[in-house]
């Protein structure tokens, strides 16, 4: 495999075609089956651009502990490249079972597992993915807007305030231990439907029965796709087309699905409504042997302003205005939600306040905090009222900011007068409201 001719961007272009003519034909013939895949995996335009992703998304070193520097600095990116190829090409290759880690779960005190696998385990699902990914898009419908090429989380919000001027009660899903109880069978056999390359499915199997390995012993997986998998998005939502699938041709009268990867919300006419796509919810998922968490799971009214919802890190509630005439409407906002909050407080005393930064200059932390001010004011930033909550996190900042400022004020090195540096700041930092 010899790629060294071709230029980052040349290579690119030429993946993006191959996978632009996948989705063509995929899209030309709804029923075709595609079966001579697997030596696209390992053509040197996938392969090369499918490691430029995964060394861009950087990551943790799986269980072999190579890391993305080590493959730049010391192996050398042609080196590892060339022998993922030859694995491929004499299918030799064998995916390594994942690096359990947990993490924080998000708004609360537990911890959720995420797997790691190895960066050759990673760059090798990022190029099936690119060439599985054209081929099932054409069965997603438009109620899913997670991990798709060109859909986001404000796609998700807009459907929402569209339908919220016809709807006044949402169902509320949570789904427990989505990723984690994925039954492989009726994954493949889902699969199936559109690939019919043997060694593209013995390759996902093999990935989905590699297990799991903590604590330096390795847990059997029988069930699940492993968060943090690069392709595990695209098999989540392969998984839930089949409620997408059949909520499009048989129950859409009920209300509208909003759906992000195993997140989801129906908006409904009627309470009614809202009970009976409830038991449908629950007779799909019962097919797909996953479970609704009844704790987290709720049917809300929103007629008024007395209660909402949260979704994608939103609340979201219909608040009253005035039209002309006096006359009083609700309409729907979205603004960050208490739990969304509390992390960017976090957030941010985390990166100002350890003790370890006391010898940062006051003005040094300006960079830092519009990345992180810019890419907040991007996602929250959607509705009128939302400036009321971000404007909140702005004045937290700037206390922040002062009070590492007084902290350098009682060492020696004292500093400049502090209306010179508010004012400094307010020229140079970014507000969020």
């Amino acid at each position: 495999m010899n790629v060294r001719n071709m230029t980052n961007a040349v290579l690119k272009q030429r993946a993006v075609r191959f996978s632009t003519t996948l989705y063509q034909c995929a899209k030309a013939n709804p029923e075709r089956k595609f079966h001579a895949l697997y030596d696209k995996i390992y053509r040197p335009d996938i392969l090369k651009t499918a490691w430029l992703k995964v060394k861009e998304k950087k990551g943790s070193a799986g269980i072999d502990g190579i890391t993305i520097d080590k493959i730049v600095n010391e192996i050398g990116e042609s080196k590892f490249l060339n022998e993922l190829y030859r694995k491929l090409k004499h299918e030799t290759y064998q995916p390594s079972p994942v690096k359990r880690t947990w993490i924080p779960k998000a708004n609360s005190d537990k911890m959720r597992p995420l797997g790691i696998p190895t960066v050759e385990d990673r760059v090798v699902q990022q190029a099936t993915k690119f060439i599985l990914e054209p081929i099932f898009e054409t069965t997603f419908k438009d109620s899913s807007y997670g991990f798709r090429p060109g859909r986001n989380a404000h796609q998700a919000m807009k459907a929402i305030r569209k339908a919220s001027q016809k709807a006044y009660w949402v169902v509320d899903i949570d789904i427990k231990g989505y990723f984690d109880n994925i039954n492989h069978k009726k994954l493949m056999m889902l699969i199936e439907q559109k690939i019919s390359d043997k060694r593209i499915l013995k390759l996902i199997r093999t990935w989905l029965k590699a297990g799991i390995m903590e604590d330096g012993s390795i847990e059997a997986s029988e069930l699940g796709s492993p968060q943090g998998g690069v392709i595990s998005p695209l098999l989540a939502n392969i998984y839930l087309n089949v409620l997408d699938f059949l909520w499009e041709k048989r129950h859409k009268h009920l209300g509208v699905l909003v759906r992000y990867a195993d997140d989801m919300i129906v908006m409904t006419k009627s309470k009614s409504d809202a009970m009976e796509a409830l038991k449908v919810l629950n007779g799909v998922f019962h097919k797909l042997e996953i479970e609704i968490n009844r704790e987290k799971s709720r049917i809300v009214n929103i007629w008024d302003d007395k209660d909402g919802f949260d979704f994608l890190g939103f609340h979201n509630r219909k608040f009253p205005r005035v039209k002309k005439g006096g006359k009083i409407f609700y309409f729907m906002e979205h603004i960050p939600k208490k739990g969304a909050m509390k992390k960017m407080r976090a957030m941010f005393k985390e990166y100002i306040s350890p003790r370890n930064r006391l010898y940062w200059d006051t003005l040094d932390f300006i960079p830092g905090l519009n990345r992180k001010i810019r890419g907040l004011k991007n996602y929250y930033d959607i509705s009128v009222l939302s400036t009321r909550w971000l404007s909140r996190i702005d004045w937290y900042i700037r206390e922040l900011l002062l009070l590492h400022y007084n902290k350098r004020r009682t060492n020696s090195n004292k500093r400049s007068n502090w209306k010179v540096v508010k004012g400094l700041l307010e020229g140079r930092l970014l507000k969020l409201a």
